[in-house]
């Protein structure tokens, strides 16, 4: 017998109360649900969501920040590339992203992007700002979060970016 939705919800918010750095997709895989359910768990003041309908202009605002470190994350493989977005383009259906200085590239489903999350949150006893690309299932695409400088500070000019960008879209109901 499963579970009733708000109680679930109840016991993800009370594990992220306890663990507030902890590894997101290892409460989603813990309390079988969905990344997307565990965002929508997260403290107000640390996520937002819009619609993935903005999926296009938010990667074409992001490829201008400068050099940010793009994840994808699996059960077999978390993959880590920094660096420039790069700029991309529709063509065949798909979101092209041309082959820039980080050594990025790919083909991307904009259909499939649901929702848009910017998450603020520590991880590892370390400030974090993500924008992440939820799809259809619940399931991260990608997630795409804020560059350090030198002294691993996130950097000031991207802070702002994401600040803007996060209140530029209207909320998403979750």
């Amino acid at each position: 017998m499963s579970r009733p939705v708000e109680i679930i919800r109840h016991d993800i918010r009370k594990a992220l109360a306890e663990k507030p750095d902890g590894m997101l997709e290892a409460l989603a895989d813990r309390f079988e649900v969905s990344l997307g359910v565990v965002l929508a768990c997260l403290p107000v003041e640390n996520a937002r969501a819009v619609c993935g309908e903005h999926f296009i202009a938010v990667l074409e605002d992001i490829a201008e920040w400068g050099d940010v470190t793009f994840i994808t994350h699996n059960a077999d493989a978390v993959i880590e590339v920094s660096g420039p977005l790069p700029k991309g383009r529709m063509g065949h259906g798909m979101y092209n992203l041309q082959h820039g200085e980080s050594g990025l590239a790919g083909h991307l489903r904009p259909e499939r992007c649901a929702a848009i999350w910017f998450v603020e949150r520590p991880f590892m006893g370390v400030s974090t700002m993500s924008v992440q690309f939820i799809n259809l299932d619940g399931r991260a695409m990608f997630k795409i979060y804020v560059g350090r400088d030198e002294e691993r500070n996130l950097c000031a000019d991207q802070v702002s970016r994401f600040e803007r960008l996060k209140h530029h879209y209207p909320d998403l109901p979750v």
